[in-house]
């Protein structure tokens, strides 16, 4: 079992141009870490850090208590799986995920014991003779895979493995990454995603990048139910959680938001006399909105509607917004385009923000 620790790392590309900055993490052993964040927030530049593929301008990285800064990528006991599956098209799946073998000059017997064994893993058993042209998309990333188990190394790490897969193909090999986990326990992964529904229900931990930084690290539920902030609060959940902006005008164990296009918010976030006058933004998730009779939290007309079977999407409008409010209701919700619906929520699930950070972890 292998942990890592990150320590104040950087990293700065012709010594200005800085992409990661102060990056402190502590990885346990065993666990399956997720990368998110928007797209160039440095996700990837850090995940190839951390391989050795880029060069650390500063801090230190230690793999199992060893610092690695100026270990080479192939001693560092680490596998990568990239989004292109890089396998030889001429060698069949068996000759693929020997070769790294062949390399280290392991035996026949040990070469072939590691790709029994990998193959069993993913079960690839009816594929280890075909060449990767006869394999559909997803048999060949779980080789790609098969190749990195061979090799017995001390983390893994995935950059983001399943974006060349179409929507079927990334259920399945998805859910087959989880299993391989299951397999696997003391296994340490690191995995790199866009995608909110691989993090969420992967993830050991997500770390949540943005402005060069981490914005927050916690499991996938802690992002979802205590954002720390509303960059994670929206970038976490989809569709985003919606945000009002209001003034605190009643403070305790619950707290009072009159909000700027007239509605009322109550929210079980503690606060005290300091807090109120505020400016601060509310925020709702879609689903836990509930349609109101009079007291409400937003009113709004209906535009768009979304009716997905299970759930209704609701897409409200005001002369006062840019953007609508987002309403996602249980079951198949008739609603006419130009009605006017009131919105309401319970206090537990309503968060508030100042000047960014949420009230609740002030």
């Amino acid at each position: 079992m292998t942990d890592l620790k990150l320590t104040d790392i950087d990293k700065t590309y012709g010594g200005n141009v800085n992409v990661l900055k102060n990056i402190n993490l502590d990885i346990k052993a065993g666990e399956l870490i997720v990368f998110v964040g928007p797209s160039g927030c440095g996700k990837s530049t850090l995940l190839r850090m951390i391989a050795g593929l880029e060069k650390i301008t500063g801090g230190t990285l230690e793999i199992g208590g060893q610092v690695v800064n100026d270990v080479p990528p192939a001693q560092r006991g680490i596998a990568m799986v990239f989004q292109s599956y890089a396998l030889y098209p001429h060698m069949t799946v068996r000759d693929n995920m020997a070769f790294a073998l062949k390399i280290a000059k392991k035996s026949k017997e040990e070469i072939d014991a590691a790709i029994d064994k990998a193959a069993r893993i993913l079960q690839l058993e009816p594929y280890l003779d075909r060449l990767p042209k006869a394999l559909s998309g997803g048999q060949r990333q779980r080789v790609a895979i098969g190749r990195s188990i061979v090799r017995d190394p001390k983390v893994y790490l995935f950059d983001e493995p399943l974006s060349n897969l179409d929507a079927g193909l990334r259920v399945a090999t998805r859910i087959e990454i989880a299993q391989l986990k299951e397999s696997m326990p003391d296994s340490t992964m690191i995995y790199v995603t866009h995608d909110q529904v691989e993090a969420m229900t992967l993830a050991s931990r997500i770390v949540v990048l943005a402005n060069k930084g981490i914005a927050q690290v916690g499991t996938p539920l802690e992002l979802y139910e205590r954002p720390e902030n509303e960059f994670v609060a929206q970038f976490i959940g989809s569709p985003s959680m919606n945000l009002l902006s209001g003034k605190i005008t009643e403070v305790g164990a619950e707290t009072v938001v009159e909000l700027n296009g007239g509605g009322t918010a109550r929210s079980s976030v503690s606060t005290t006399e300091a807090d109120v006058g505020k400016a601060v933004n509310v925020g709702v998730r879609p689903e836990d909105f509930v349609v109101a009779d009079a007291t409400h939290i937003y009113s709004g007309n209906v535009g768009i509607t979304e009716a997905l079977g299970e759930v209704t999407l609701l897409y409200l409008n005001d002369e006062g917004r840019e953007t609508p409010i987002i309403a996602k209701l249980p079951g198949i919700h008739l609603a006419e385009r130009g009605t006017t619906i009131n919105l309401t929520a319970d206090p537990a699930k309503v968060h508030i923000f100042h000047e960014g950070r949420s009230l609740a972890y002030a």
